[in-house]
């Protein structure tokens, strides 16, 4: 039974992504601190922070509108490291995992947002 959002799978994937996040940005460059370190964290943070919230808000469409805005996310983090390993901040296998999990979590948000769209298109 799901009582809160911390029950969700998906949920949980993406505080162990943003978890990931702040470690592989960690070294990153000074420089960087109000640049890329801190557009991954941000992106990174929202995925989860937009589960959370959506779930709150206790309306179906309204939570499917906040899965979408994580869908965004992920693929917003997506961005953000692909340009971290074509200027030399992140290296391909630092990289992978991260984007190995931005995958996944998109996956299980299509997959919730499917399944919530089907139960509203029941009522």
């Amino acid at each position: 039974m799901i009582r809160s959002h911390k029950d969700l799978d998906v949920w949980q994937k993406a505080i162990s992504l943003a978890e990931l996040a702040y470690r592989q940005t960690a070294n990153f460059p000074k420089e960087e601190t109000y640049g890329l370190t801190a557009q991954i964290r941000r992106s990174a943070v929202s995925v989860a922070a937009n589960i959370a919230e959506g779930f709150g808000r206790d309306q179906t469409g309204t939570f499917i509108q906040f899965l979408r805005i994580a869908l965004g996310s992920t693929r917003e983090l997506d961005t953000h490291i692909t340009i971290s390993i074509r200027i030399g901040l992140m290296t391909v296998p630092d990289a992978s995992t991260m984007t190995r999990e931005c995958e996944d979590i998109s996956k299980m948000l299509r997959s919730l947002i499917r399944t919530l769209e089907a139960k509203q298109d029941k009522k």
